[in-house]
């Protein structure tokens, strides 16, 4: 589990700061050439992109983590659970 969250954080740093790197690289080369307004809209957009992307990139390595997990799992001989279901508990809340 831990490596799970681990790999997760990891991930999406990582891509957090290459859309933040993309988008500043953008806004600078967009305010030399063009009006205000068009650098701004452009340096959004590219942010919304490397947002979505980031988010891609973060559910990508949540999923291959879950899956090593799974194969651990599998390999000493416990049954692993889908990703994204909760365990089942021996008590009631």
């Amino acid at each position: 589990m831990a490596l799970h969250v681990l790999l997760t954080k990891a991930g999406s740093a990582v891509a957090t700061g290459f859309a933040g790197a993309v988008a500043y690289d953008l806004v600078r080369k967009g305010l030399s050439s063009a009006p205000l307004r068009d650098g701004a809209v452009v340096a959004t957009a590219w942010g919304l992109r490397g947002a979505r992307r980031a988010e891609e990139v973060a559910e990508t390595v949540r999923l291959n983590a879950a899956d090593v997990l799974a194969e651990a799992k599998e390999k000493i001989g416990e049954e692993a659970t889908p990703p994204g279901m909760a365990t089942a508990h021996d008590h009631e809340h």
